[in-house]
């Protein structure tokens, strides 16, 4: 994965930028596995879950019942490819984190289609070593001409980091 992390509580938030990536890294070894147990378990209780479709899901079981679905059909002998942009700390038990993803079969595709957000959260009251867990997932399938095309007629539109 390449990481940049956005980290303006300080020191301390070093050690929660390597937990949260513990997390998307054990995301992406449980699809390797197609487990959807072991993906469930990375989200919250009552996390809620986007598709790039556009489909809702809420709830930990909705999500590992869909998956389990999913890597038996449409995602069978998929892989996961994620890049964190970037991770930021709202406090200490929330952080967002953008990614660009992908599945795929065979080589892992150079151009990642999708932009993603997690806003992962722990127990406060559980103390400082409580795990880190997904709240909630958005997928979003980028298309590039659309982009290209805002971009010729509406230079304004271009990102600052594609500048």
């Amino acid at each position: 994965m390449q990481q940049s992390t956005s980290e303006s509580l300080g020191e301390s938030t070093s050690g929660s930028a390597a937990a949260v990536r513990t997390v998307l890294d054990r995301l992406v070894a449980a699809w390797e596995q197609h487990d959807a147990e072991a993906y469930g378990e990375l989200f919250t209780e009552d996390a809620t879950y986007i598709t790039y479709v556009g489909t809702y899901y809420r709830g930990r079981r909705d999500i590992v019942e869909s998956h389990r679905t999913l890597f038996a059909g449409f995602l069978k002998g998929t892989r996961l490819a994620d890049e964190i942009l970037d991770v930021r700390f709202y406090g200490p038990g929330a952080a967002v984190v953008n990614c660009r993803g992908d599945t795929y079969k065979g080589k892992r595709p150079a151009k990642l289609t999708k932009i993603q957000t997690y806003t992962l959260v722990r127990d406060a009251d559980a103390g400082p070593d409580a795990p880190w867990r997904i709240a909630a997932f958005q997928n979003t399938r980028r298309k590039p001409l659309m982009e290209a095309v805002s971009y010729r007629f509406a230079p304004g539109l271009v990102p600052a980091a594609d500048r």
